[in-house]
């Protein structure tokens, strides 16, 4: 474990770490399923129920990924959330001199984000959500959930108590940031689907439930459970 932790701090994104990275996490030894999904798709409650289904060996990684980066670099979930899904210039370090403390960088918040990842693949029987994961794993069940403008405002609406103005505010905020992230980090667009095994999107013809089937059973098949 001690050689993948160097080798991901001595290489972001390059074709050396993205072919270990390739090699370790492809068969069924080391399962994942990553989640991609558009704000208020209902991509992340896709994910849980798709755990539940799976069993109890398969764990979740979503705001535990933020809370690890955060240990991990010693800095206030606060100012990891900052940081996370935003584009930032690469750079080393950004001080703030009112706070007091110190900002990760882009590049410095990639290298421990890789590293969590890493060892969260190498664990296997996880799911992903979001962190642009799916560019990652290649032996990886990449999902990507979307809606239509209107079911994901209304959805908003409905779960986070606001107003229509607000939640059309908080899409395209979302998908701007969601977009600039997996840009400036991965150098890609999310919304090619050809980086996805499967692109599903939910409306009231195809349920979340509808959902969760489908990706139980490719995740089945896929990994032989």
């Amino acid at each position: 474990m001690k050689k993948l932790f160097e080798l991901i701090n001595r290489n972001v994104l390059t074709s050396k770490m993205a072919d270990f990275i390739s090699h370790e996490s492809k068969g069924a030894k080391h399962p994942i399923i990553t989640i991609s999904r558009e704000f208020g798709a209902g991509g992340s409650i896709v994910a849980k129920k798709v755990a539940l289904k799976l069993g109890k060996d398969w764990k979740i990684y979503h705001k535990e990924i933020v809370e690890e980066i955060a240990r991990e670099a010693n800095l206030e979930k606060k100012l990891i959330r900052e940081v996370d899904e935003r584009h930032v210039p690469l750079i080393d370090e950004l001080a703030d001199d009112f706070f007091g403390r110190r900002y990760l960088s882009l590049h410095s918040y990639a290298r421990h984000l890789l590293k969590i990842l890493s060892v969260i693949g190498l664990r296997g029987n996880a799911i992903i959500i979001g962190r642009g994961a799916h560019f990652l794993f290649p032996g990886a069940l990449k999902v990507r959930v979307i809606a239509d403008i209107n079911y994901r405002v209304q959805t908003i609406v409905k779960y986070e108590k606001v107003s229509e103005k607000r939640a059309i505010a908080l899409v395209n905020k979302k998908d701007n940031d969601r977009n600039e992230f997996n840009r400036s980090l991965y150098k890609q667009n999310q919304h090619k689907a050809h980086h996805y095994d499967a692109v599903i999107k939910l409306s009231e013809n195809l349920t979340i439930d509808d959902a969760v089937k489908i990706i139980v059973d490719l995740a089945k098949r896929r990994f032989k459970q």
